[in-house]
């Protein structure tokens, strides 16, 4: 599908504004470390599909209302926050989504959106549009639908097709190594497909229920490479710790989770990450700079093995200064989860 000219010269501007804003995004970060650069946050938990790999999804909850998600997002800029990304659960299930978009960019804050993609459709693209939205995710995990997953091309690919037609913003779709789909080959075709389109195309890898690494086979390992290749317009090019990733290679880095990066659930607690729920646990209101700076400090036990990209993708900006000299304050050790797959390396970014 060709987008017409009206929609590829809106692409073109909001493609601009929103590169100069993460520029001056990567300015700030590197000028002070005082300010989240990445928030995840979750305006509902619920969810239309029940993938069998994924432990971030219900089928009950309700959505979190419009005035307390504003109340959240007003305490995300007021602590500098540069980029939030909405996810969930599936987030296009809240029937404010477009209001909760609109306020980030009122508040200054680049947005992002992770969806599995299946309420898509050209008037809801429209609405994104002017919502003001400037990145948007689909993780798709297999050609054809399999009891693992129904996020498949053969479902999603006219979704795709609308999205590179109508959408003005930004379009990454992520495909998946390692999740028990029965071909790996299926993520290069998904991976080509998307620059087929004109997307950018990203490539996750399976993890542990504690977010923690699971190296990829011979074949896998090869088609990774060929995904990262292609997918050389996005930012995980610069993403090194990947390539350990599916060697099965402990990584050393500096998590800044809690700090530069945070993961708000839908209850508002701050927790480093989608994989490390319940720690700190702490609500957002009552979240403090003195908390932030001292997680900023402490050394994640996770780290050496972790495969949460989005979070990597954070510590670039802060791996070669300050090392981490704290340790973890007492938590209470997780319930098991079951096993889930990465929802991506998208700037939120995943």
């Amino acid at each position: 599908m060709r987008a017409s000219v009206k929609t590829r010269l809106r692409r073109g501007l909001r493609f601009a504004r929103t590169r100069a804003r993460e520029l001056r995004m990567i300015g700030k970060a590197l000028a002070s470390t005082k300010h989240p650069i990445l928030v995840h946050i979750i305006p509902m938990r619920q969810c239309n599909l029940a993938c069998t790999y994924c432990n971030e999804y219900d089928d009950f909850s309700k959505p979190v209302p419009l005035p307390e998600m504003k109340k959240r997002l007003d305490l995300l800029a007021d602590m500098g926050t540069s980029i939030v990304t909405i996810s969930g659960g599936e987030p296009l299930m809240h029937a404010e989504l477009d209001e909760v978009i609109r306020h980030m960019r009122r508040r200054g804050m680049i947005a992002g959106l992770i969806t599995n993609g299946f309420y898509l459709n050209r008037e809801r693209i429209e609405r994104l549009n002017e919502a003001g939205l400037e990145h948007l995710q689909i993780s798709i995990d297999n050609v054809v639908p399999d009891e693992v997953s129904k996020k498949s091309l053969k479902t999603l690919d006219g979704r795709l097709e609308m999205l590179s037609e109508w959408a003005v913003f930004q379009v990454n779709i992520n495909s998946v190594l390692g999740s028990g789909v029965k071909d790996p080959e299926d993520a290069l075709k998904i991976a080509r497909r998307a620059v087929e389109l004109g997307f950018t195309s990203t490539v996750g890898i399976i993890h542990d229920n504690n977010g923690q690494l699971k190296p990829l086979g011979a074949r896998e390992q090869e088609i990774f490479e060929e995904i990262m290749e292609l997918g050389k317009r996005s930012f995980s090019r610069f993403n090194e710790f990947q390539h350990n990733v599916a060697r099965g290679r402990e990584h050393n880095w500096r998590c800044r989770s809690g700090s530069r990066y945070l993961y708000i659930c839908e209850d508002g607690l701050v927790h480093w990450c989608s994989q490390q729920r319940g720690y700190p646990g702490i609500p957002l209101a009552q979240y403090t700079p003195e908390m932030r700076h001292r997680e900023y400090f402490t050394e994640k036990f996770c780290a050496a093995r972790c495969t949460v990209s989005c979070v990597q993708q954070v510590g670039i900006l802060d791996n070669w200064r300050d090392p981490q000299n704290l340790k973890p304050m007492p938590m209470t050790p997780p319930a098991p989860q079951p096993q889930l797959v990465q929802i991506g390396q998208g700037r939120g970014d995943s």
